[in-house]
């Protein structure tokens, strides 16, 4: 959300060039509005729980990204950092380290700019996110996507850089935007900004997956009980004694008791 300091080309032309160190700080201001602030952290959190390199076994999964949200990106083609920086809401870089930054520095990243960005609307920023940034980003970055989102308005827009200019993304019918650099959709849900996967399910907060598994395990044990239940009259009827049920459903005698009371 930071201005660049504008540095004319006399003072280029006389200054002498600065390489600094890798581990340049972010130097951005504070954020609009908690609602700005919670919108940016839930995106990141998504983002590296969907790619996370656990135990799940998904194509889905990656690790040579970079996900950040208002860090400022150093583009001096000078390698200064009196000029030329940005700090975008969200980004992710693809096909580079997954490690702790402290900003993005383009000449100490192969120049490499991001893949996709999202800026979140303001009264202070909406026209030169629409603007300015829109330009930039496709003139200069060259991002391949753009959205931009309104947390107080859901005011929200995606472009796809096609031939060096950015075309706007068609919506489904649920309003969703496709992202083919994160292989997911972009869309508004319960009044925020969420990633959805190309069959149309949520992605969840590592939070929601546990909440959804735990679901789907008292569902399983439900059944299982229910099954239980529906067997025991039906080998009773058989013929067959307590005991006996009891010792093919590997139960007890009083378990096969109470479940065919119950």
């Amino acid at each position: 959300m930071s201005q660049p300091q504008v540095v004319t080309s006399t003072q280029i032309a006389t200054e002498a060039i600065i390489f600094p160190d890798e581990n340049l700080w972010s130097n951005e201001p504070p954020l609009e509005s908690d609602r700005h602030r919670e919108q940016i952290d839930l995106l990141i959190r998504l983002i590296k729980w969907w790619w996370r390199d656990s135990l799940r076994d998904s194509s889905a999964s990656r690790t040579d990204f970079y996900a950040a949200g208002n860090l400022t990106v150093y583009y001096s083609p000078n390698q200064k950092t009196s000029e030329y920086f940005r700090g975008p809401d969200f980004f992710v870089v693809l096909g580079t380290e997954k490690k702790d930054r402290r900003s993005w520095v383009v000449w100490h990243e192969g120049g490499k700019y991001p893949n996709v960005i999202i800026e979140l609307l303001s009264d202070s920023t909406a026209a030169v996110d629409r603007g300015f940034k829109k330009e930039l980003y496709q003139n200069v970055w060259r991002v391949p996507v753009y959205f931009w989102f309104s947390p107080d308005t859901l005011e929200f827009a995606g472009f796809c850089l096609v031939g060096g200019q950015y075309q706007e993304i068609v919506p489904t019918p649920q309003g969703w935007l496709w992202s083919q650099q994160l292989e997911l959709y972009v869309g508004i849900h319960q009044r925020q900004l969420r990633f959805f996967t190309p069959e149309g399910m949520l992605v969840p907060l590592p939070e929601e997956d546990a909440q959804r598994k735990a679901k789907q395990a008292q569902q399983r044990a439900e059944q299982a009980e229910q099954s239980i239940r529906n067997a025991i009259p039906q080998m009773l009827a058989m013929g067959l004694s307590v005991e006996q049920v009891a010792q093919v459903l590997n139960l007890s005698v009083e378990q096969v008791q109470q479940l065919n009371i119950g």
